[in-house]
């Protein structure tokens, strides 16, 4: 099957997006957890988290465009704030997760409504989730809006960073399977994961062998 972008006129809006918001792929799930200057507690899922670089230890993120007609309340607060968490979405909480994407009012705690439990480690200002098994605290590097389609770009720096002991292997990779974090595709669906190998460092004189 073979689609035109210039045939989205004949999709119903809803079915296109879903469709075009599956060619990326699977994408790794997190809750948003932020809070306001009155202290109200925000929590949103996101999917559009990516790894930006380790040394300093950077993430990216992409948030809706932010309107008075279509308030972005994570935005809203990060902008205010200059911090957010990121917390890991799995199999016990997705549910919950995904019910995090209704428009509740600003002074309404999507935590409360949805089930979760609002968490504070280390002084840090935002809430984490405490029944996600991977969490970040961020600061805001720069926020950048992009004029294509007036999305907002965050740029972040993990500060600190929380994950169960026994998914740390000897050489610094973390077991996401084994804290049981799940990823997404479209704006729907929810996926366990089964690695197939972790493969060795390529070099152009070492063949590939699995570790």
């Amino acid at each position: 099957m073979k689609v035109n972008t210039a045939e989205q006129k004949n999709y119903e809006h809803r079915n296109w997006v879903k469709m075009i918001n599956s060619l990326s792929g699977f994408k790794s799930l997190n809750l948003l957890g932020s809070l306001n200057s009155k202290d109200h507690h925000n929590l949103s899922i996101i999917s559009s988290c990516t790894h930006l670089g380790a040394s300093p230890a950077l993430v990216g993120i992409v948030l809706r465009p932010h309107s008075k007609k279509s308030p972005r309340h994570s935005f809203l607060n990060i902008k205010d704030q200059g911090c957010f968490t990121l917390n890991h979405v799995n199999e016990q909480i997705y549910k919950q997760a995904h019910q995090t994407s209704a428009r509740y009012e600003k002074s309404v705690s999507e935590f409360e409504q949805c089930g979760l439990t609002p968490e504070f480690l280390d002084n840090f200002k935002a809430p984490f989730v405490k029944e996600s098994n991977i969490k970040m605290a961020l600061s805001v590097v720069e926020i950048i809006e992009l004029k294509q389609n007036l999305t907002n770009f965050i740029i972040a720096k993990i500060e600190n960073f929380y994950f169960p002991d026994n998914c740390l292997k000897s050489d610094g990779y973390i077991d996401l399977e084994q804290a049981g974090s799940l990823c997404g595709s479209s704006l729907d669906g929810y996926h366990k994961t089964q690695r197939l190998a972790r493969l060795s460092y390529a070099k152009t004189n070492l063949k590939i062998s699995e570790l």
